[in-house]
């Protein structure tokens, strides 16, 4: 039998992200299923759970709802589950340009 270990000797497990850069700064997050929300973080763990103040979801187009406007709900301190991110970046210096891949 294998002896145990007690929490001094146990592995601290890392996250797979180094959120650190972006601490106190405003973030944008995409979740599955599409949504999106921008705000400023303020901790996070190794399961990429996050928590965000002062956060404002961006709703969705009516008629297409792939698409986000710029309408947005305030929603202020929020816990935003790690399973459930697909995207975090920083909101500033970023800028969307349209997509090359589509043809109008």
């Amino acid at each position: 039998m294998a002896p145990e270990k007690d929490d001094s000797q146990r592995k601290k497990k890392e996250s797979i992200v180094d959120l650190s850069r972006f601490m106190d700064k405003r973030v944008r997050v995409k979740f599955q299923g599409g949504r999106e929300a921008v705000g400023v973080l303020k901790g996070y763990d190794a399961l990429l759970n996050l928590v965000l103040d002062n956060a404002s979801e961006f709703l969705r187009d009516n008629e297409d709802p792939m698409k986000t406007n710029e309408e947005t709900r305030y929603l202020g301190l929020i816990v935003a589950r790690g399973t459930a991110i697909t995207v975090v970046a920083p909101n500033d210096g970023v800028e969307q340009i349209a997509n090359p891949f589509i043809s109008e």
